[in-house]
C-alpha cells in the first residue's frame, strides 16, 4: 500500500462533545494541534496550550473558532507547577470549568546512555511525566468540585494521557523518553484506579510512528520511510488525525465504560512484526 494514499475519513459528529470544555497541552503543532482541532470540530470549547511560537497557536485557535466554538491560546510550561495552576485557574474563569484534559505536551532529547547528560534526562522526565501529573492533579480538583453534570457528560471528567508504543517497546538510545512513557502508563493506570469511583475516567493513547515534526528524520526520506515501514504491519505511517480521532472518541460518552486503558494507534507496531517470520 502506498504511504501517500489518503483515504476518505469518516467524520466525527459535530455534536459529540457539545458544551464540553477541553484543554490540550502542546497544542500548537503535530498531534496536539490535530487533537485540539478535532475536539473543536466535535463541539468542544478548547484551550490551546503552547510553550513557544504564539503565532502557530493562534492559527490553531482560529481554525477551532471556525466550528462555532470558543478557543484561546495559553502559554505555559507544563513542567512548572505555578504555570499549570494558573493555566487551569484561567480556564475555569473563562470557560466555567474543564471537562476534558488531553495531556499531550512532550519532547525528546536523544542520546546513548553514556552520552546522556543529567539535564537531558531531567528535561524529558519533567515535561513528559511530571507535566502530565501536574495537569492531571489540577484538572481533577475541578472535576471533583463540579461532579457529574448529566446534560454534559456521564462522567465528572475525562483525562487522556499521551503515551507511546515505547511504554512497552524498549528503545535503545532513548532511555529518557522510553522511561517517561513507561511512567505515563503506570501513572495513568494508578490515577484511573483511584479516580474511577468518582466517575472520573483516565485513559491513554499510545501512538506508533506518526508523521510529526518531532520525528521528521524517521520518515522524511524514501530510505528512512522504507526502514520504518518494516516495523508497521498495516503498511502506512500514521498521521496526527489518526491520533486525534482516537482521543475524541476516548473523551466522549461513546466510550464511557473504558477506564484505565491504553489505546495503541500504531498500525500494529506493538505486534512486534520482526517475529512474524519466526524471529
Amino acid at each position: 500500500m502506498s504511504t501517500s494514499t489518503r483515504e476518505a475519513r469518516p467524520q466525527i459528529p459535530a455534536t459529540l462533545l457539545k458544551g464540553q470544555k477541553a484543554l490540550v497541552t502542546g497544542a500548537n503543532s503535530g498531534i496536539g494541534k490535530a487533537t485540539a482541532i478535532a475536539l473543536g470540530r466535535a463541539g468542544a470549547d478548547v484551550v490551546v496550550n503552547y510553550v513557544a511560537d504564539r503565532a502557530s497557536a493562534d492559527v490553531v485557535v482560529k481554525e477551532i473558532e471556525s466550528f462555532g466554538v470558543r478557543s484561546y491560546a495559553h502559554e505555559a510550561d507544563v513542567s512548572q507547577e505555578d504555570q499549570v495552576v494558573s493555566m487551569i485557574g484561567r480556564m475555569v474563569e473563562e470557560f466555567g470549568t474543564i471537562d476534558i484534559l488531553v495531556a499531550n505536551a512532550g519532547l525528546q532529547r536523544d542520546a546513548s546512555l553514556t552520552d546522556m547528560s543529567l539535564a537531558q534526562w531531567e528535561k524529558v522526565i519533567d515535561v513528559n511525566l511530571t507535566g502530565q501529573f501536574l495537569c492531571a492533579r489540577e484538572a481533577v480538583k475541578e472535576f471533583q468540585r463540579r461532579g457529574v453534570v448529566p446534560d454534559v457528560s456521564r462522567s465528572a471528567g475525562k483525562i487522556v494521557c499521551m503515551s507511546s508504543v515505547h511504554q512497552v517497546i524498549p528503545w535503545a538510545g532513548h532511555v529518557n523518553y522510553a522511561s517517561s512513557k513507561g511512567g505515563v502508563q503506570m501513572m495513568m493506570e494508578t490515577l484511573a484506579q483511584e479516580l474511577a469511583p468518582q466517575r472520573i475516567r483516565v485513559n491513554a493513547v499510545g501512538p506508533g510512528a506518526i508523521k510529526t515534526p518531532i520525528n521528521r528524520d524517521a520518515w522524511e526520506t524514501g530510505t528512512a520511510q522504507e526502514a520504518l515501514l518494516r516495523l508497521i504491519p498495516y503498511g502506512r505511517i500514521g498521521d496526527p488525525d489518526d491520533i486525534a480521532n482516537a482521543v475524541v472518541l476516548l473523551a466522549s460518552d461513546l466510550l464511557d465504560y473504558v477506564v484505565g486503558t491504553t489505546l495503541f494507534v500504531d498500525g500494529g507496531m506493538t505486534l512486534f512484526p520482526g517475529f512474524a517470520t519466526g524471529g
